[in-house]
Order: C-alpha cells, then structure tokens, then sequence
C-alpha cells in the first residue's frame, strides 16, 4: 500500500481537468506578483476548477486582488517562527489537518521549498505538481508526468513559474498582469493626496528591504528639486518600513512635493496607476506599481540579476558598479525619456 502514495500520474492517463486544484506560494510579496501570470494561465487551463492559494500574510491581499483565485488561504510563516514553539507546531498541525480534510485533486507548489513540499505530500491530493529547485525543493515528493523542466535561474522568474505548469499543457502564456482598479479606492486617493492642486506626475519610493538596495534620499530630494523645477509635481511614497524617512522627505524634499503614506496595498495600486513615471529601488512596491501600469524606472547595482524585473514592457534601468555611484544626472535623463514615452503612448 505505501507504493500508491508515490504513483506516478500521467495526465493524459488522468484526463485535463480537476476540480479542486490547491496552489502554494510561500514566496515574497515581488515573487507572489511574479507568480500572477502563471496564476492567470491556470485559471484559464481550467475555469470551472475552485482554486484555492495558500500563501503569506503580505501577499495574500496581492492574490485576493487579482481575482484569480476563488479562495486565499494566509499563514503568517513569520509568526509561526518566532512566536512561541509549542503554539506554533500546534497551529502546524492543525493547518495540515484541515488541508487534508480538504477535496483536493491536484496541488500545485510553484515557489517550492523543502517544507512546503512536504505539506503537498501530506495534502492526501492524488496529483502533486511540484516547481523542481534542485536542492530548495523535494523532487521525490512529485508524482506528476511530465515533470515540470529542472529550474533555470537564467530565465526570468515569471517565466520560470509558467514553465511549472507546461506539464499541463499551458504554454504561450501572457507575461504581464495588470491589476484592475477599485473606485474606492481610487476616490479615496484622489481625496487626501491629490485633490491639492496639481495632482502628482511622478512617483519617488526611496525605501527598500535592504540599506544596500537604496538610493541615498538625498539624491532622491535632488531629483525631486529638479522635476519641481520643470513645472512636475513628485510624490514621495512612504511604506511602513520607510516611516523613518518620513520627517526627512518632508524637511529635505521641495515643498510642492506631495508625501503619500498609510496607503493599503490596493489604494497603492490606485496612486500609482495614475502616474507617468515611477522611480523606485529594487523592492516590492515596484512590482505593484508596474501590474497598476504606471511606466518604472528601476535603480540597481551592476551585481544584481534582471530576473526578477517587473511584469512590463515600460521599464527603464539605471545601474552602476554599487547604487551609491549612481548619479542624479543619469536618473534625471531616464526619467525625462520615460516620460516622453508616456506622454506620446
């Protein structure tokens, strides 16, 4: 009998379609918005299918925005690691007995780890698709036919999400993903930030995961003064985990400058998507602003990869040996032809 928990399932054998398809993505709030086309892909593979995603916290309301899933199930991983040890392997233990009590037909772990490997496997689910990530993933604990292609981190990783899903047939999928907008949210924008003269053209977000991902915020102020001097009106976004810049954009940045904070992930989409331009560090906002449609323009070092660019075709970069080489002037330009891309689209 313990064979037929490792049969492998051919899905010509199986038929196309399933009923109750289970999606898992643990990955970070840019990777989940990268994970969107092959999400949508799926979603038109099998549009009768009850898809249910489970996923973080944070990216949760990213997939609950899109629409492509009938229900998002959240587990916050970062409580489950620091919280207390008892609390969380009993939370573990119960979050796996409800999945197993679930009809699943077949479960899908695009961002594969080790552990969420392991939770497919004990899902009861009879076909188990499972991203292969040599060694960050459990090979062994698929039993789908034809596996999905080995991971290539040379391709961009939207496209390596869609090629998990080439074994059910799903090719030629749409790389981009646009969100669509709420009317309330999109008034309450237009309420508290840009009902006070000029509304903004250009978006700034000087904040990033990591101080070596950032642009000084001086350099940020510079080309703010500079777009205040071409008749435009910038926007500073603050985040929560740039409020302690707050006091600094407000002290430094040209007073026409308008501050933008304590948005909700969809009244972000809602600020951004009415923007010419939006220059940003390497960091999840802007994969949120680029899937509202606002054109970006992406501030990296020469070390970092261009696999995880954002989901548009309106993208400029600017780049040097490290990001605190880069210099105003060339952003300044950028940005200037960003906008007449814009303005003649």
């Amino acid at each position: 009998m313990i064979f037929d928990v490792f049969r492998i399932f051919d899905l010509h054998s199986t038929g196309d379609q399933f009923q109750n398809i289970l999606v898992l993505n643990f990955g970070q709030l840019g990777d989940v918005i990268l994970s969107l086309p092959a999400l949508k892909a799926l979603r038109r593979k099998f549009p009768a299918a009850h898809i249910a995603v489970v996923t973080g916290k944070v990216p949760d309301q990213v997939v609950r925005l899109s629409g492509l899933a009938d229900e998002v199930i959240t587990v916050d991983r970062v409580e489950l690691r620091d919280g207390p040890k008892l609390r969380s392997i009993g939370k573990i233990f119960k979050f796996i007995g409800e999945i197993r009590r679930r009809p699943i037909d077949l479960v899908i772990d695009l961002h594969s780890l080790s552990e969420t490997n392991l939770l497919a496997f004990l899902s009861k689910a009879k076909h188990r698709l499972l991203a292969n990530r040599e060694s960050r993933s459990l090979d062994s604990l698929s039993n789908f036919r034809p596996s999905p292609p080995k991971e290539d981190k040379a391709k961009h990783l939207g496209d390596r999400y869609l090629d998990v899903l080439r074994p059910l047939g799903i090719d030629d999928a749409d790389r981009e993903f646009r969100f669509t907008l709420s009317q309330p949210d999109a008034e309450y924008v237009e309420h508290n930030f840009f009902a006070d003269g000029e509304p903004p053209t250009i978006g700034l977000f000087p904040g990033a995961g990591h101080p070596s991902r950032c642009w000084r915020l001086e350099n940020f102020a510079e080309l703010a003064a500079r777009f205040v001097d071409d008749g435009l009106r910038p926007a500073v976004f603050v985040g929560p985990e740039e409020m302690g810049m707050r006091e600094r954009v407000i002290s430094d940045f040209p007073a026409a400058t308008v501050v933008i904070d304590g948005l909700t992930i969809s009244q972000f989409i809602a600020a951004t998507a009415r923007l010419e331009a939006f220059v940003t560090n390497d960091t999840g906002p802007m994969h949120l602003a680029a899937c509202a449609g606002a054109p970006i323009l992406l501030l990296i070092d020469e070390r970092a990869p261009t696999t995880y660019l954002p989901l548009t075709e309106r993208i400029e970069i600017v780049r040097n040996q490290t990001i605190d080489r880069i210099v105003v002037g060339d952003v300044y330009d950028a940005a200037k032809s960003l906008l007449g891309q814009k303005r003649e689209c």
